[in-house]
């Protein structure tokens, strides 16, 4: 990577610090997503779903995070902070889990219904 930053990049590598980064933490996501791989069926074996569903996002951003940090030779030496600020908040979900309280229109829970409104729908 640094070959090609110093090659194609060079009187621009102040204005692209972070390019790397941001470019293979994308990639890395849409791959994941289009190949239809995904972590939260690991988590749904121990927990309900939208917990898995909340660990299985979070985990897989911090390990894109890892990857694109360890990829982009302005990251690298960052690479354990990035990763346990990555990893710390999850230490909060038993906390908010008990003390926010979900309406019938928050995401999680009234998504279901909405979707099977649409589905039933005619659309022009």
């Amino acid at each position: 990577m640094e070959h090609i930053l110093d090659t194609f990049l060079n009187d621009k590598a102040p204005l692209l610090r972070g390019f790397i980064f941001g470019l293979s933490h994308t990639a890395i996501m849409l791959l994941g997503y289009y190949s239809g791989w995904s972590i939260n069926r690991f988590f749904k074996i121990i927990s309900n779903g939208y917990i898995a569903g909340i660990i299985g996002a979070g985990l897989s951003h911090v390990v894109a995070d890892i990857i694109a940090s360890l990829l982009d030779p302005h990251f690298r030496s960052a690479v354990w902070g990035i990763a346990l600020g990555g990893i710390l908040p999850f230490i909060l979900i038993p906390y908010l889990e008990k003390k926010v309280i979900k309406s019938k229109h928050h995401i999680i829970t009234g998504d279901h219904d909405d979707v099977l409104h649409d589905i039933k729908k005619k659309h022009k």
